[in-house]
């Protein structure tokens, strides 16, 4: 007896290893979210069947192409700015201050300039999010003109910026190196995880282009990038990165002008608030009023710090030493604090505290001097010389001095000082004051004006430079730092002391930020590398797989989405239909002509 014949059915039945084959051969259309991109790309909210890249296709004409190589300049372009700006935060103040300097009234400025940068790096990260997932869709690109007006208004505000701030506050340029030192781990990782996310996409086109010419630009483009964030740590180089044990203390903190935040700048209450913050020193600037009164105030003029305007309504430009005494104490130069508000922290002051800080005077340094006796507190100042037609114009050193030795009780072994007139007669008239230089010397000349501190602006910061005054017992001073980031840094390249705005929240800091040793640096950057380096390979290899099998297909591949496997179903239905037909025919044929046979073979 024959076997029964396999079925037609059972002759395309796919075991499981070939049912995930075809799944994953099988191109899915999400209608959805595919119309949603389009709708929020190019506003094509209908559906656009000639929307998708034809196999070897482009994904967009030449025009579409230069919008969305200058969406990704603008991309570029913003993203550099806002880190740079953000970083460069340490010194809002300053700005905002110069900004006042120029135009004659407050305003904050520099965080204005950060939320506009943050809204259209918002704007343009959306809309290269929204072309990346197209891309990875197969579909092809069209912008809106509407968002190609604002690409390159995005484009423009950013190159302005940065020539403007390049131009006017180049010296910024040193934060964003410094901040590399400490964030650059971090901005690798990030840097990686983009690169290998755009795998897909690349991988996708590059498999479909029949150019050898763009397939090849497209890959070396991408080798090139990759291979360059794989051995950015080879040339890296972080204080923070140290050896367990290696850390020395944290950087002992000089209030800047007191603590700026919680009152006004160089009057008694910020002294105060800078001591009750935890500061180890205080530091201010120094005038010397028309009668000889040496008082504290860092601006040539008292207009931005007092009520100068109302008091005195005609000498508001009139340099602050032209001034006596007398009228120096008439002045308010604690109300200006509240209205302005620089550090947008006046709200955080009590009742009775904010009646204190409006109505604050200026202070004299003989105030200052014995507050910082009472406390224990180094002192460290800058000098200005008087203008021309000053009383005390050859003799304000002099003069400033008999009232640290002879006014004020505090020890001269507490004072740093800075000014660098005539230090020879000030080494003669008080030798134990801790002399200090506001830069750089060679050390021989340093050694000779026994010079023990050196104050730096925290641009000249360098592990290598600290560590090689300390070993000739010289202490290094770096101002004005008041963000934890730029804090750490000092901490971890051995700086000894930190003039900063914000003793109130350094102080608080038990670590440096972003501190690790340099197995675990080496084990994270090698790990990510190798993890990124593997799931690249998947990419590749599994776009080249698909297109191969998808240019070459075999009888049971699935070419298409759900709706065509349905259809694909129903076909194999229909055969099965017809098959049981055909062979019921053949059946009742043969009984038919069964007797017929029989009876010839009779004959």
């Amino acid at each position: 007896m024959t076997p029964p014949s396999p079925s037609p059915l059972s002759q395309v039945k796919l075991g499981w290893p070939y049912s995930v084959r075809d799944t994953l051969l099988r191109r899915h259309e999400h209608r959805p979210f595919v119309l949603c991109l389009s709708g929020l790309y190019g506003c094509r909210w209908r559906g656009d069947h000639g929307s998708r890249t034809q196999p070897g296709g482009r994904c967009c004409n030449k025009l579409e192409g230069a919008c969305f190589a200058l969406l990704v300049a603008a991309f570029c372009l913003t993203l550099v700015f806002l880190y740079f700006w953000g970083e460069a935060q340490n010194d809002y103040n300053d700005f905002d201050w110069f900004i006042f300097g120029n135009l004659g009234f407050w305003f904050p400025w520099s965080v204005v300039l950060l939320v506009i940068t943050a809204a259209f790096f918002t704007y343009v990260t959306v809309l290269t999010t929204l072309a990346v997932c197209l891309l990875s869709q197969g579909q092809r690109l069209y912008l809106h003109w509407s968002h190609k007006i604002g690409i390159l208004v995005t484009l423009t505000f950013s190159i302005a910026a940065t020539a403007a701030l390049s131009d006017l506050w180049s010296k910024e340029w040193t934060t964003l190196l410094l901040s590399f030192q400490v964030t650059a781990p971090y901005l690798h990782l990030g840097g990686v995880l983009l690169i290998t996310a755009l795998a897909w996409p690349i991988a996708l086109h590059f498999f479909r282009m029949h150019s050898r010419v763009r397939r090849g630009l497209i890959m070396g483009v991408y080798m090139i990038i990759l291979s360059v964030l794989y051995l950015v740590p080879l040339g890296l180089y972080s204080p923070c990165i140290k050896e367990e044990g290696t850390l020395g203390p944290a950087p002992a903190l000089i209030g800047h002008r007191g603590a700026p935040m919680l009152a006004p700048e160089n009057t008694l209450m910020s002294a105060q608030k800078a001591v009750a913050a935890g500061s180890r020193g205080l530091e201010t600037d120094v005038t010397m009023s028309f009668d000889g009164v040496p008082f504290l105030m860092h601006d040539q003029t008292l207009q931005r710090t007092t009520n100068v305007q109302k008091v005195f309504p005609n000498r508001t430009h009139t340099p602050a030493a032209m001034f006596t005494w007398a009228e120096l104490e008439s002045l308010n130069a604690g109300s200006w604090f509240l209205s302005h508000n620089p550090f947008g922290t006046a709200g955080s002051l009590g009742e009775e505290e904010r009646w204190q800080a409006g109505n604050q005077s200026v202070c004299s340094l003989h105030t200052f001097l014995q507050l910082a006796a009472d406390k224990g507190q180094l002192v460290i100042f800058d000098l200005y010389r008087p203008p021309k037609d000053h009383p005390y114009r050859n003799t304000w050193v002099q003069r400033t001095l008999e009232v640290i030795q002879k006014k004020s009780s505090i020890n001269s072994s507490q004072v740093l000082w800075l000014p660098s007139d005539f230090r020879d007669l000030v080494l003669d008239m008080d030798p134990e004051l801790q002399q200090t230089a506001g830069s750089l010397f060679p050390l021989e000349e340093l050694q000779k004006f026994n010079i023990v501190k050196l104050n730096l602006h925290y641009s000249s910061m360098s592990a290598k430079l600290i560590s090689e005054y300390a070993a000739v017992n010289i202490t290094t001073n770096l101002y004005v730092i008041s963000q934890p980031w730029l804090y750490s840094l000092a901490w971890c390249s051995g700086a000894h002391s930190v003039t900063t705005n914000a003793p109130q929240l350094l102080s608080t800091m038990r670590a440096p930020l972003f501190l690790m040793t340099p197995d675990e640096y080496n084990l994270m950057w090698i790990l990510i590398d190798l993890l990124s380096l593997l799931v690249i390979l998947v990419i590749f290899i599994f776009h080249w797989w698909r297109e191969r099998e998808l240019a070459f297909p075999s009888a049971s591949t699935i070419l298409v989405d759900n709706s065509t496997y349905s259809k694909f179903k129903t076909e194999m239905s229909d055969i099965w239909s017809v098959s049981s037909v055909n062979s019921q025919r053949e059946t009742q044929s043969s009984m038919t002509t069964t007797p017929d046979l029989a009876t010839a073979t009779e004959q």
